[in-house]
């Protein structure tokens, strides 16, 4: 579990200078350069992910249970799944009805997955793991609105077309995730 939580503090404590220090973040900005400042933040990015990776491989092979989900919300979980999948898309789809409605459609696919998460599973790991995913979501949606009204963002306006491609592209990345990926990546069949 503690390599889990490394992994964790590394992967969303990087995650997280624009919530708890933006100012510092900026004035590091300034003094390296984007560039030298985004590969640091890509190279220690890479590193917490990996030690998370291991962490909660490690902790999976002695599960503590605290609770039992029910049938129906593991199930429920795709249906959070297809939906966060829809939202991650979207952060990358310009002119879409998500970003023009909610501005941070990426913050809210994390804490869909993580809140779907802990919904279909009962482990101390997955509570740990998806806990702190929704716990930061929580935090970066929050910083992330109160920069918007201080900077006075504007949205680009939805399109038809750009919101329909959102979906589709999502629902594809949500199939090929559900139907392969996941069974082979994570080693549990999420349609079972």
């Amino acid at each position: 579990m503690l390599v889990l939580i490394v992994g964790l503090i590394l992967f969303l404590g990087v995650h997280s200078m624009r919530i708890f220090a933006n100012d510092w973040r900026n004035r590091q900005i300034a003094r390296f350069g984007q560039g030298p400042y985004k590969g640091i933040y890509s190279v220690v990015s890479l590193a917490g992910f990996l030690v998370l990776l291991w962490g909660f491989s490690l902790a999976r092979r002695e599960p503590i249970v605290i609770w039992t989900p029910p049938a129906a919300l593991r199930h429920a979980n795709s249906l959070f799944m297809l939906v966060a999948f829809v939202f991650f898309v979207a952060a990358y789809v310009p002119n879409n009805y998500f970003k023009a409605r909610f501005h941070h459609p990426m913050i809210l696919s994390v804490k869909i997955w993580a809140l779907g998460h802990l919904l279909a599973n009962g482990t101390l790991d997955d509570i740990v793991l998806f806990g702190a995913f929704l716990a930061w979501g929580v935090f970066s949606l929050i910083a992330s609105k109160r920069r918007d009204r201080a900077l006075g963002t504007v949205y680009a306006r939805a399109t038809p077309l750009g919101t329909a491609i959102a979906v589709v592209l999502g629902v594809a990345a949500f199939l090929i995730f559900a139907l392969y990926l996941h069974v082979r990546w994570i080693g549990v069949d999420p349609l079972a």
